[in-house]
């Protein structure tokens, strides 16, 4: 009796059909909302102090941080950043916190992009 390896014209259970071939779905990752972060303006709150919040909590320069407190003052609101939702609502809570101890009336919101 001899052995050979079985090949795909030796089924036994019929015409060979190609159509059954199975092909996995593609799982698509869908990125995460993102959450902007806006500083409203207000007319009791130092553009000083605007400006700490924006260098201690952004991590921006004197120089950003000032351009962003004038566009609050002027417009009425700026973006101040974009990031996670998680990120954006800490970040949100840190600065109304900090004014809040401060005794400023400094808002902070968050939007979804």
């Amino acid at each position: 009796m001899s052995h050979r390896p079985l090949t795909l014209s030796d089924k036994t259970d019929g015409p060979r059909d190609d159509t059954s071939i199975l092909t996995k779905p593609k799982t698509r990752t869908q990125r995460p909302p993102m959450y902007k972060v806006l500083i409203l303006n207000d007319d009791y709150t130092p553009m000083e102090f605007v400006v700490h919040v924006l260098e201690r909590f952004f991590g921006m320069s004197h120089a950003q941080a000032f351009d962003i407190m004038l566009a609050v003052h002027k417009k009425g609101l700026a973006v101040v950043g974009v990031f996670s939702f998680e990120v954006a609502e800490t970040k949100v809570a840190q600065v109304m916190d900090f004014s809040r101890r401060h005794q400023h009336p400094l808002q902070c919101t968050m939007e979804k992009e």
